[in-house]
């Protein structure tokens, strides 16, 4: 089974995750482009039970632009988001996929919020297209 570990800038925070991710997205949401500091976010889902976090969070509840939101959970220290629930999803945890700082990680499947998407952003062909 495969495992991957997810860390902060400082290591202080991690997600150890067993198991393939059930959906890789991009969410190119205005909220994900401010929290993420990029023009889009990049996340992977994963059963809530194949994630074991590890070391002091931080969290803050955000409303989603559609659906209830999510609670990110971030270093109080060096402030990278390593996981994050998603309300009303309770049987998952995301994580993004640069917290894995793995560049043959799976590319995503998914791409949403495509109305706001930067012009110059090209999503893989392949994935399923939602605006």
């Amino acid at each position: 089974m495969t495992q991957r570990l997810a860390s902060c800038s400082c290591g202080q925070l991690t997600a150890r995750v067993a198991g393939e991710p059930v959906r890789v997205s991009l969410c190119h949401c205005l909220a994900c482009q401010r929290r993420t500091g990029s023009v889009f976010g990049a996340q992977a889902r994963f059963p809530r039970e194949a994630v074991v976090a590890s070391g002091p969070s931080t969290s803050y509840v955000r409303a989603g632009d559609e659906g209830p939101g999510g609670r990110f959970h971030f270093c109080p220290h060096c402030g990278a988001t390593v996981w994050y629930e998603l309300l009303g999803l309770e049987a998952f945890v995301a994580i993004p996929v640069g917290a894995f700082a793995d560049p043959g990680f799976l590319a995503p499947s998914v791409s949403v919020y495509e109305e706001r998407m930067h012009a110059w952003v090209v999503p893989p062909p392949d994935a399923e297209h939602i605006p």
